[in-house]
């Protein structure tokens, strides 16, 4: 059932090579999952969220300091071995300090003939935030138009509204089926769904959707969910550790992490003044730790999805040097003991060291009463 986007998962550079010949459009290579997307679309422009391969590399270590994480060595390493070499352009969304680094270094020794940093609030909390972020997209709009040669009209922002906004509410859809006692998807599966849905054309992308959701109430989940978890924390895109996760005896049923439902869980409300909405979209968007920083207003959004799926427990996943993620660690697992959520933190390199953590999940299984072990 799932089938198409796991192709499209395992096959993303293929898929945008095609899409370019097919349609003749751009394709923008986004650094940040807080990229606009909506604006994007409507100018005719593919966005392709740019991660790593998850392999040992050797190339970033002249352009980027060695403890920062692995998650931005290895996206500057695609584009120094030219894995990217199809993009028109890129795009930073400012995020941490190591991601910026990735994109800065990219941009001096990966030319591409459109580059863009859009400088987003990091508190976003505080009133200024709409209407400072709405001035950065505004310069971002024009920059796309100019480099371009054409013109974002309101209807062209309505329509790339409406099409980044029908495939999230289709994900969160999908999603619902997570909750049932007997899930009726894994983690893995809603993985290819989610992160192929980042730079497969958002149209054929929902038309897929559309029809894994005619199937989805009748399908027979053929395995025992287990211990139902929640994975927390910095990108993650690892098929391999969820898929060692979801063999001893759990099943990953919600996620908090920008390749996750950080990603689609909000929508853009339309309004009269449309880079507004978008502004507004993004500001409130569940956030990252490096725009929720004393506030922390996400950990009650992450407590709703815990009780909401049915959580067991929570795996906390940070990237090795991960700052933002490193300081959020402590309060964040006081406030998951506080409300009786058994967590287990793991921390990611570029490759994942499976023997360990199978030992460590499987403890973590048996602690919460759910082992299932073979």
């Amino acid at each position: 059932m799932f089938s198409k986007f796991k192709q499209w998962y395992e096959n993303r550079h293929d898929y945008a090579r095609e899409w370019k010949e097919r349609t003749g459009g751009k394709v923008m290579g986004c650094f940040c999952s807080y990229a606009p997307e909506e604006i994007l679309v409507a100018a005719g422009w593919l966005p392709s969220r740019i991660l790593g391969s998850h392999e040992p590399q050797d190339v970033s270590e002249k352009h980027i300091f060695g403890m920062f994480c692995p998650f931005c060595r290895d996206v500057l390493a695609q584009g120094l071995k030219g894995r990217y070499n199809y993009l028109d352009g890129i795009l930073m969304t400012q995020a941490c300090l190591h991601l910026r680094q990735s994109y800065m270094s990219w941009k001096m020794h990966v030319p591409v003939p459109f580059q863009h940093y859009i400088y987003m609030p990091q508190k976003v909390q505080t009133r200024h935030a709409v209407p400072y972020h709405r001035s950065e997209l505004v310069k971002f709009t024009k920059a796309l138009e100019e480099f371009s040669g054409i013109r974002v009209s309101d209807d062209d922002l309505d329509r790339g509204m409406t099409v980044v906004n029908e495939n999230r509410g289709l994900m969160r859809q999908v999603y619902e089926y997570r909750k049932e006692p007997e899930a009726k998807l894994t983690g893995q599966e809603a993985m290819w769904m989610t992160v192929s849905s980042m730079w497969v054309d958002k149209e054929e992308h929902s038309s897929e959707l559309k029809r894994v959701l005619e199937q989805l109430p009748d399908r027979a989940p053929g395995r025992d969910t287990g211990a139902r978890l929640m994975l927390i924390g910095s990108e993650n895109d690892d098929m391999p550790f969820i898929e060692l996760v979801e063999k001893v005896g759990a099943t990953v049923v919600v996620d908090d992490h920008c390749t996750g439902t950080r990603y689609f869980w909000n929508l853009c409300e339309h309004q009269d003044d449309r880079i507004t909405a978008i502004a507004e979209r993004y500001i409130r968007r569940p956030a990252c730790p490096v725009k929720d920083w004393e506030e922390r207003t996400r950990f009650g959004h992450i407590l709703e999805l815990a009780r909401d799926f049915q959580a067991d427990g929570a795996i906390i996943i940070q990237q090795k040097f991960c700052d933002p993620h490193e300081c959020d660690m402590p309060p964040l697992r006081k406030f998951l003991d506080e409300h009786d959520i058994p967590n287990l933190m793991l921390e990611f390199d570029a490759t994942t060291p499976l023997g360990q953590f199978r030992i460590r999940v499987e403890a973590f299984l048996e602690m919460i009463g759910q082992e299932d072990l073979f």
